[in-house]
């Protein structure tokens, strides 16, 4: 039977994007099933949480959206739009600032994109961005994504796994396995090494390119 988790997610992170794609494979695999759950970095980072101050954020919109699709689709509904929403942003180098954006990655969920509208039309959905924040914040001590919760969204959580690129099955199974024993163990606290590498997407390496193009362009003209 899958194990039944909650997924924490910002569509701002593109290590969260590559651990979400692992996960979604879990599903397909029948290994979980998976509540797709908001966590903001922009409030996180900023304190902010007003209507008013969110629309200086760059994801608002897309939370706000993705819980009216909650709404009227269910979590998969979220857990699809999502992963069509990072798809655009991350696999590809579209804004998430960009309302058609994500009214296009809302059809790409099976959606209809008047959710986008009907989202911000209604201030509650901030509220319940805000509130679904908060609450993993202070049950689990949350302080960014990708965080994950077993036993439905009610038991231990961690931050990570962060990869750098997705494992094929076999590892799949054997990282959940590994990660899902150690959330579990009561002594295990945490374990890190450093990045060495940006992760394996198109957004990065077109970032990269750039970063390089001006550096040798200062260079040249020095």
């Amino acid at each position: 039977m899958p194990e039944k988790i909650a997924f924490y997610f910002d569509p701002l992170c593109p290590w969260c994007y590559l651990t979400s794609k692992w996960v979604h494979r879990l599903v397909e695999m029948s290994v979980v099933e998976v509540d797709w759950r908001v966590f903001s970095l922009e409030v996180h980072n900023t304190g902010k949480t007003s209507l008013e101050e969110a629309s200086e954020f760059r994801a608002a919109t897309a939370l706000r959206t993705a819980m009216a699709l909650r709404d009227t689709g269910g979590s998969d509904s979220v857990g699809r739009f999502y992963a069509a929403l990072d798809a655009r942003i991350w696999d590809d180098t579209q804004d998430i600032r960009d309302i058609e954006v994500i009214r296009s990655s809302v059809v790409d969920a099976g959606a209809d994109p008047a959710v986008v509208d009907a989202a911000l039309a209604d201030a509650s959905t901030w509220d319940r961005v805000v509130a679904e924040h908060h609450a993993v914040v202070s049950e689990v001590g949350a302080f960014g994504v990708p965080t994950i919760r077993l036993d439905g969204g009610k038991g231990p959580a961690i931050f990570g796994p962060v990869i750098h690129t997705v494992p094929n099955d076999e590892d799949a199974v054997e990282m959940f396995d590994h990660v899902s024993w150690l959330v579990r163990h009561p002594s295990f606290w945490e374990i890190k090494r450093e990045r060495t590498e940006s992760p394996d997407l198109e957004h990065a390496r077109v970032r990269a390119a750039r970063r390089a193009a001006a550096e040798a362009a200062t260079a040249a003209a020095t």
